[in-house]
């Protein structure tokens, strides 16, 4: 439940510094981009608990936990570096409502029956195969009291005016679809926004509900600067991927990452990232769940 490469490597120090800039960057792009959007529908009542899984360098947990001083935040990550820098900022910030803790496994978290109000997720699809979901979800479910939301915000990628750019993407998608990383059927896209609400009812959510946001990072815009370093950063940590599975050689992604800088900064350069959040609610009670099978 990380925002990792397929293959899940804890963060070396070769790259350490690449990968905290890069979720900064990332997590500076959704709080400009997004606000309290995330958090506006589902926060508990004063003396709630929320949990942020793969919660990265902290981020969006410090600004929840700052904004709202009556909910007690927990952010978990499998990488102590992120886990330490983010508890650093939360004693800097006198923020004693809200920690943070190495999680690892993927099978089960380390947390009782009923921990939660509410739990939150961000674009976990790339790193969390389509096998590894309904084992999340259950998870998510167990840890949720009764009634408790759960709320995932995925994506299927950016738009964008530029050529390199969106070729870039392409080989993103195509190289985790090859990969067996995503539900693509075709690697034109990721997949995960368009099975993710069936996800939910399968895992036992109930009033599953879809709602679109957009942000935009052309040229010009507040979020230009870190869409672009957070785009850059995501091509580049899939690039070891992208050779394994043969899409290119190493010499075609150099190039095509020095066109993509280029076209990122034109004047007239023009970008929106679609990002769908889905959420359901724990029934609270066996008697909530429906018998009713699928139509097909």
């Amino acid at each position: 439940m990380t925002r990792r490469e397929p293959n899940d490597m804890s963060i070396g120090s070769a790259t350490q510094d690449r990968e905290i800039e890069y979720l900064t960057q990332l997590e500076r792009l959704l709080l400009e981009g997004l606000g309290n959007a995330l958090a506006e529908e589902e926060l508990p009542p004063d003396g709630g608990r929320v949990l942020d899984m793969a919660c990265g360098t902290g981020s969006w947990a410090l600004e929840l936990a700052s904004q709202y001083p009556g909910i007690t935040v927990l952010g978990i990550d499998p990488h102590p570096q992120l886990i330490e820098r983010a508890q650093a900022q939360a004693w800097a910030r006198n923020l004693e409502q809200v920690s943070f803790q190495v999680v690892t496994g993927r099978e089960s978290l380390p947390f009782p029956d009923a921990s939660f109000d509410r739990i939150y997720g961000r674009l976990l699809s790339p790193c969390l195969p389509p096998n590894a979901w309904p084992r999340l979800l259950a998870e998510s479910c167990r840890l949720l009291k009764p009634g408790g939301r759960l709320s995932l915000l995925e994506s299927e990628g950016p738009l964008t005016t530029s050529l390199a750019a969106e070729r870039s993407w392409c080989f993103v998608s195509e190289a985790l679809q090859r990969a067996g990383q995503s539900f693509s059927v075709d690697g034109r896209h990721l997949g995960i926004t368009v099975v993710l609400p069936r996800l939910l009812r399968q895992a036992g959510f109930m009033d599953v509900r879809v709602r679109s946001h957009l942000i935009e990072w052309s040229q010009g815009s507040e979020a230009h600067l870190a869409g672009c370093k957070a785009f850059l950063g995501s091509f580049k940590r899939f690039a070891s991927l992208i050779l394994t599975t043969g899409i290119a050689s190493k010499e075609e992604l150099e190039q095509l990452e020095e066109q993509t800088l280029t076209e990122l900064q034109d004047e007239d350069f023009c970008a929106l990232w679609p990002l769908l959040k889905v959420w359901g609610r724990k029934p609270v009670s066996p008697d909530e769940l429906s018998t009713e099978p699928d139509w097909w």
